[in-house]
């Protein structure tokens, strides 16, 4: 009797692990109610049966999404990493390659094209590092995990929406582990919202077309506020007697004139005064008082606005500034 008990316990415990770790029966569920949804916005029958055609749940991308560094890098370490000098290199190399194409972009705009092309470089190594994972089956998987389900859902709306225009087919429709697509990275409802037709054939082409990459680029920028009679801003010196934690952030009653930080005895890195501009800056340190202090205008909140990381557009920021 106990070993038909033992025995009975045994496999009791067997199915539950076997079901908790494979999620593919209420998965596939998952999906009928998502091409339900799909349908009601439009959708067509033949996109949801090329776009759903064998997905499965990707347990991958869900411990990509639940795991965080052991290690958070400083400032010192991050920025040698995320732009060496191979980096810096390439991005002046392609910059020149690509000069009459930005130049025109970017008078479209309003956009300097070193910023393109830092965008470009940090977020997909200038095009090659833009994901393998199939974007539809990644924000699934996303979704039903059900960490931040109402997010994925949409992006999984505005990814098939992108499908049913016909910029991309389901089966080069591909990104990052969270649904990041192409050359700039973004995501599906970043893609309805900025990405544009750079070389006029009827496509937004992020995924392998550059001049829709770079245009898309610059449009983000400029419709979230971007001004390029201006830079982003610059790394400085703080006097030992300044109130930093008072005075950082990039909230509104944060902001002064570079007149204003320069009578509280804020300089450039080389000791020298700020420049005589008439322009509001932000004071941000990423790494609090014992690392680099910056002053930020408007365009780095934009890029704040592209990537809510201060490593992010700082790495944007100092390869920009390494473009000739």
């Amino acid at each position: 009797m106990k070993k038909k008990l033992l025995l009975g316990i045994v496999s009791l415990l067997m199915a539950t692990s076997v079901t908790a770790g494979t999620p593919e029966g209420d998965f596939q569920d998952y999906i009928v109610e998502l091409k339900n949804e799909a349908r009601e916005i439009g959708i067509s029958e033949p996109i949801l049966e090329r776009a759903f055609k064998d997905i499965a749940f990707k347990e991958k991308a869900v411990k990509s999404d639940r795991n965080q560094p052991e290690k958070k890098l400083t400032l010192d370490e991050y920025i040698p990493r995320a732009v060496p000098k191979w980096k810096i290199k390439q991005a002046n190399d392609l910059y020149q390659k690509h000069y009459k194409e930005l130049t025109r972009i970017g008078n479209e705009y309003g956009v300097q094209p070193r910023f393109i092309v830092a965008l470009w470089g940090v977020e997909s190594n200038f095009g090659k590092l833009t994901g393998g994972y199939n974007v539809i089956e990644a924000l699934t998987t996303l979704a039903y995990d059900g960490r931040r389900e109402e997010f994925f859902k949409k992006q999984t709306m505005a990814a098939l929406t992108i499908l049913q225009q016909g910029h991309i087919t389901p089966e080069n429709m591909k990104g990052s582990w969270a649904g990041a697509m192409g050359q700039c990275q973004f995501m599906p409802t970043s893609f309805l919202a900025y990405a544009v037709d750079g070389n006029d054939d009827g496509r937004k082409d992020i995924w392998t077309t550059e001049a829709d990459v770079f245009a898309s680029a610059a449009n983000y920028l400029k419709q979230v506020g971007w001004d390029d009679a201006y830079t982003w801003g610059r790394q400085v010196q703080l006097p030992e007697s300044l109130d930093t934690e008072s005075l950082k952030g990039l909230s509104e009653d944060k902001g002064k004139s570079l007149a204003q930080w320069q009578e509280l005895g804020v300089r450039r890195l080389t000791g020298k005064a700020l420049p005589d501009v008439d322009i509001e800056a932000w004071l941000v340190q990423p790494d609090d008082k014992d690392g680099r202090a910056y002053l930020v205008y408007n365009n780095y909140q934009v890029l704040m606005d592209w990537n809510r990381s201060h490593y992010f557009a700082l790495a944007v920021s100092h390869l920009a500034d390494s473009i000739k």
